[in-house]
């Protein structure tokens, strides 16, 4: 018997102004798909995810939602208005009974329901957003960058609970390491066209390359029978005028043929001009400590960074990463301990807050106001390591055209505004990139540009991301803050952290929270104790005792059965066994979720 679709899209066409940004677009969404939607920045993403959510309307065409079935969306920019705080907003949909799932969630992510929403930051506006959808549970979740500003503790809970639910999903994330653990689909935005193939993201680059490798064989021979015709129509025109004119036609149509096919967008031309060579040591930090009120952000720190280092940050939202850059450059001053700069250092920032954009003023503006570089005003030119450019060519290399030049900065999207920063950063010589967050709302390319740049690059790296992919093919050396001053270094990436720590700090991955640890701690302490079951019948007495171990059992299978269906090849792979696994991992989320309201229910009767 044929499923019925969650989504269906049929026809659907749209244009902006300008070129058409879908044209005669179907598109259906399964119960069960897992599905990563992929494209460069501006290709159109984000768009079609509205368009899913009913928040854009289509010029032509169909979205058909079956009744009784449900759609929730994350709003990059949620609105917010009426709401005083985070938990408001987040629960605003929901019936009083159903509040602890926002507390559950806001744990999990990491947002406090109580902030204030005049005071919450957008990462914090963004969590709550997600905290509401994931509350709301309904049957399709549209995710549109979810992880963005979490830290990887966060990101992690957000993988294990979209693992484990049984919700169809469509996710927009630039984090690798994320849509490969978690999508068996991949929808392709490409200049107005989506594709889909039954595959997750593991298997989204070699299948791009494939398509394209084959655009490239049809372009190489279509311009091949092109020359050939043209030289047929200038040289050896002799046959019947009738048939002549015929082919003469059909040269005309095949040149018509060239012109509709749509140019791949380019990648960006990113270059980093390490500039003169600092000294063999870059900064040396001893003994350093510092700490605001009762909160220690380092504790008696050492380390020496050295030419060609590439040195990552990692931590919680909140531990001070940024804080600890700002003590190594000499910005901040430490409470104790010193800070040695090496000599003949030329330090070029990317500020995760985009602070050094002017929203209001236009990219040209942006790129030729900054003091740094040694222009003000609005100049034709930028001098571009030394050398001049126009100001609209150099644009061009980072895939802006001519219009956006005179378009205020507050018109692009989040991974238009990293590349425009990464514009200005890249004007000048370097010997000391410092990158806080760089990695936010970059597309898959452009991060992996970003990536080789670094690579080749002579000068020192240090970087601040929660991109575990990237801080495994980047960085040299690892410096864990873990809170309450405490931070130390690792050799290697993420990866190399993870396995020389022996996990994630904070505990195992299969609990969902300290809270229910600490209470089924409680259970077996409380189901020992024959004074607090008076109010038991003997049997009950007994399940109670049982609960605890039969919880720890369902607990262990979910685990094994995520970590079996973690694998995105099992679904083709093995249709069956992914079948029964999936079945398998329901039933027992069930069980699980009826053994705990029992424990909770004769805890309660136990207390009185």
């Amino acid at each position: 018997m044929a499923r019925i679709p969650l989504l269906q899209m049929t026809g659907i066409s749209l244009t902006f102004g300008g070129d058409p940004i879908f044209s005669d677009l179907d598109l259906v969404v399964q119960p069960g798909d897992r599905v990563a939607l992929v494209g460069r920045n501006g290709s159109g993403k984000s768009t079609l995810m509205k368009v899913m959510a009913g928040l854009v309307e289509a010029d032509t065409g169909t979205l058909v939602v079956p009744s009784g079935r449900s759609v929730g969306y994350m709003e990059q920019d949620p609105q917010m208005t009426g709401f005083t705080t985070l938990g408001d907003f987040a629960a605003s949909t929901l019936d009083p009974g159903e509040l602890y799932k926002v507390e559950r969630a806001g744990e999990g992510l990491k947002f406090d329901p109580d902030r204030p929403v005049a005071t919450a930051s957008g990462g914090e506006r963004r969590r709550a957003a997600l905290a509401k959808l994931m509350a709301e549970a309904p049957d399709l979740m549209l995710l549109d960058e979810p992880t963005n500003h979490m830290d990887i503790e966060a990101i992690t809970w957000l993988e294990a609970e979209l693992k484990s639910t049984r919700a169809a999903y469509v996710l927009i994330s630039h984090d690798r390491a994320f849509l490969r653990a978690l999508t068996r689909a991949t929808l392709w935005v490409d200049r107005g066209q989506v594709r889909r193939q039954e595959k997750g993201f593991e298997g989204f680059e070699a299948w791009r390359d494939k398509i394209w490798e084959e655009e490239d064989q049809q372009r190489h021979k279509l311009n091949r029978l092109i020359k050939s015709e043209s030289r047929w129509a200038v040289e050896g025109i002799s046959a019947r005028r009738k048939r002549n004119m015929g082919r003469v036609r059909a040269l005309h149509e095949l040149k018509d043929q060239r012109a509709g096919q749509i140019k791949r967008q380019g990648a960006a031309e990113l270059a980093l001009d390490a500039g003169p060579k600092s000294g063999r040591k870059v900064i040396e930090v001893e003994a350093l400590s510092k700490s605001f009120g009762d909160k220690q952000i380092v504790s008696v720190f050492s380390l020496k960074v050295q030419r060609s280092d590439r040195v990552a940050f990692v931590g919680p939202n909140g531990a001070g990463k940024t804080t600890l850059l700002k003590l190594m450059l000499g910005q901040v001053e430490p409470d104790a301990g010193s800070v040695k700069l090496g000599t003949n250092l030329e330090i070029a920032l990317f500020d995760q807050t985009r602070d050094q954009l002017d929203p209001n003023a236009s990219l040209w503006e942006n790129l030729t106001s900054d003091p740094l570089l040694g222009i003000s005003g609005k100049a034709d030119q930028v001098m571009v390591r030394g050398v001049p450019k126009h100001v609209v060519g150099y644009l061009k290399e980072f895939l802006f055209d001519e219009a956006q030049a005179r378009a205020p900065v507050r018109s692009l999207s989040g991974g238009e505004k990293a590349r425009l920063l990464l514009a200005r950063l890249m004007a000048r010589q370097s010997n000391l990139l410092v990158l806080d967050e760089p990695t936010n709302d970059l597309d898959v390319e452009t991060l992996d540009l970003l990536q080789e740049l670094l690579d080749s690059y002579e000068g020192t790296v240090l970087l601040v991301s929660h991109d575990r992919d990237f801080l495994d093919r980047v960085a040299t050396t690892t410096i864990a803050m873990e809170g309450d001053g405490k931070v130390t270094a690792y050799a290697g990436g993420w990866s190399d952290y993870i396995s020389q720590r022996g996990g994630l700090p904070g505990g195992d991955k299969g609990e969902k929270t300290q809270k229910i640890k600490a209470q089924k701690a409680q259970a077996k302490d409380v189901a020992t104790e024959s004074s607090a079951k008076e109010k038991l019948s003997f049997k009950e007495k007994h399940r109670l005792e049982a609960l605890p171990a039969e919880i720890e059992r369902l607990e262990q299978e979910i685990a094994k059965l995520q970590e079996l269906m973690a694998d995105p090849a099992l679904f083709t792979r093995e249709p069956v066994k992914f079948k029964k696994a999936t079945e398998a991992l329901v039933e027992r989320q069930e069980k699980l979720a009826a053994s705990e309201e029992e424990w909770m229910m004769l805890e309660e009767k136990s207390e009185g």
